[in-house]
């Protein structure tokens, strides 16, 4: 099962954990098709071994966990007309469900940058710890998608609409906000990470979920008030509405340094990856379970994966890096409720768990 260290994902044992390492530090760990199939046969081979008490997830380098998936690839894919969304999607959905059912503790260590499918690894463990260099992020509308692996579960159950507004907006959220936003349980300092990992990795094969996380809060930080969570009077307020028109407008009249600056993150975001996102999570809200947001994901992602909006949102952010995407169409009014309704009204695939 010990793999050299120079591959893209680093799977080892040290003491009672099972170690899980993404290690493309130059890419900042995005996540390929051939590391979640890895990561779903460690899963396989952790969960049936009985010396190994808890599974550990973490990124190599110091830049943080994961940026996301290999978005580069799926570019290429969509462009030639490929299957790579199709396959990649399914066997990624299934590895955050898995994940969210684990039946050993997964710790999942959240420092720096974790987005996009960085947050499916860790957003669904049963153990997340951040730090004060954590930026957790779902920024996928900047590139005509919306926040999926399950995002739209986590961010929907956030406190009031603060989920709807980092969905929104693709903005980070700090350490803090990530613990009260339910994306995160326990902040501790960087500098303890070294320290906790060897007593996590030094626990007994019979070490628990309940003792798991007891050793972690003995690490943890002063939480105090993340910078988003301060304004949550406002966002609670604007985020409220039902459309992207009034949410826009609730801003435009609030008029506040904090409300203006939400609002231009927002107009330069896919129209209709706007719309889309706001459907989803208002689904999600009465959704019951992680698998029904994500079998309404992949259905959507599918429809993302053949839209010009993908195309062009990579093109503009990641390849030609100019900043200015030519959304179809270019603004939200244009957006009718029936090309929001072809996100949900794919029957051609089924994803199952």
């Amino acid at each position: 099962m010990d793999v050299k260290a120079e591959t893209d994902l680093v799977v080892e044992r040290e003491g009672a954990a099972g170690i899980i390492r993404l290690n493309r530090p130059k890419a900042l760990n995005a996540l390929t098709l051939e590391m979640t199939r890895e990561i779903a046969a460690a899963l396989d081979v952790f969960e049936n071994d009985p010396n190994i008490a808890l599974i550990i997830l973490e990124g190599a380098g110091e830049r943080g966990l994961c940026a996301g998936g290999d978005i580069r690839g799926l570019y290429e894919s969509a462009r030639a007309k490929g299957d790579l969304g199709k396959i990649f999607w399914r066997e990624e959905y299934i590895v955050n469900a898995r994940i969210a059912k684990y039946p050993k503790p997964y710790v999942a260590f959240m420092d720096g940058f974790v987005m996009g499918g960085g947050v499916g690894l860790a957003g669904h463990a049963s153990h997340r710890v951040v730090t004060e260099k954590t930026k957790v992020a779902m920024p996928e509308v900047s590139l005509g998608f919306f926040p999926d692996v399950g995002g739209t579960w986590l961010l929907s159950r956030a406190p009031g609409d603060l989920g709807t507004y980092f969905g929104l907006t693709g903005l980070t959220m700090n350490g803090a906000d990530a613990v009260f936003s339910n994306l995160a349980d326990v902040r501790i300092a960087s500098s303890d990470w070294a320290a906790l990992r060897a007593t996590l990795t030094g626990l007994s094969s019979g070490a628990d979920a309940a003792s798991v996380m007891t050793v972690i809060k003995r690490f943890s930080a002063a939480d105090g008030m993340g910078p988003v969570t301060l304004q949550r009077g406002l966002i609670d307020r604007a985020f409220a509405h039902d459309t992207i028109e009034e949410i826009f407008a609730a801003l435009e009249q609030d008029g506040s340094e904090f409300a203006q600056s939400t609002l231009k993150a927002m107009r330069d975001k896919s129209p209709r990856g706007l719309k889309v996102t706001l459907k989803l999570l208002q689904l999600a809200r009465a959704s019951t379970s992680l698998e029904e947001c994500l079998k309404r994901e992949y259905l959507a992602a599918l429809e993302v994966f053949d839209s010009h909006d993908f195309v062009e949102g990579v093109r503009a952010a990641i390849i030609d890096k100019d900043r200015n995407p030519k959304w179809q169409p270019p603004t939200i009014e244009e957006v009718t409720p029936e090309i929001v309704a072809r996100y949900l009204a794919r029957r051609d695939v089924a994803l199952t768990f």
